[in-house]
């Protein structure tokens, strides 16, 4: 993420990240992990404006105004780890900066409030709260999930909650992750039938999204996708 950073500007096809991002991956010996996943014809997945989630790299440059999620899964040494972020380009809208600042806050809310031995849903509670003060609607269709040895594992981390993350328990040795989507408008998606992938808000607003890997220990989560050039848990959005 720390490497692609620099070139996630105005200006810049998702597509050149793309390629960046797979050359990266290759020429340190790890593999990409979402390239011809079920199917998936890229490296990463870059989510632009309305697109909640899976958005697939194309030749479309970035415009100032922009807000796009960068989701990135690579296999080291047969583990898989996932991350993502949002970045802000050029000259944003107070609106879009206001959701991608409280987006970003979300994660680690509900990254806060799980526990050793702590149900799920304690995750989902608090970010459904966070989201709700604020006026955002939190994505019901896609989750945060197990991860490990497999891309996606139990338990399924929902990020509002609900029956099943209430029996579904956090012991210490559990990886995860943690990507809560925030709307402006509504929480409803769609899927685009042409590409079979793209995720859109069903209403068109803006839409945001941050993840990392957890694991929880012993003692309380760890984040093992911490980036050291990205922005820190607490930081005011540039």
């Amino acid at each position: 993420m720390d490497f692609l950073r620099p070139h996630v500007k105005e200006g810049t096809t998702t597509d050149q990240l793309d390629k960046l991002a797979n050359e990266y991956t290759l020429d340190h010996g790890h593999t990409p992990a979402c390239l011809g996943y079920h199917g998936y014809p890229k490296t990463i997945c870059t989510s632009v404006n309305e697109v909640v989630c899976h958005g697939i790299p194309n030749d479309t440059p970035l415009v100032s105004g922009d807000i796009i999620n960068v989701d990135i899964t690579t296999i080291v040494d047969g583990w898989y780890g996932d991350q993502s972020e949002t970045f802000m380009i050029g000259e944003v809208s107070d609106a879009a900066r206001q959701l991608v600042q409280t987006t970003f806050d979300s994660l680690f809310v509900g990254i806060r409030a799980c526990k050793p031995g702590g149900p799920v849903t304690l995750i989902g509670r608090a970010i459904q709260n966070m989201a709700h003060e604020t006026g955002y609607s939190v994505v019901r269709e896609y989750q945060g999930h197990g991860i490990g040895q497999a891309f996606h594992q139990d338990p399924g981390i929902p990020h509002f909650p609900t029956l099943t993350s209430k029996r579904d328990l956090l012991h210490p040795g559990t990886c995860f992750t943690v990507e809560p989507m925030l709307n402006i408008g509504g929480w409803k998606t769609k899927l685009d039938k042409g590409d079979g992938w793209t995720v859109r808000t069903m209403d068109k607003s803006l839409s945001a999204q941050f993840e990392h890997t957890i694991l929880m220990t012993e003692s309380g989560p760890e984040i093992l996708t911490i980036t050291q050039d990205g922005p820190q848990e607490g930081d005011t959005l540039a």
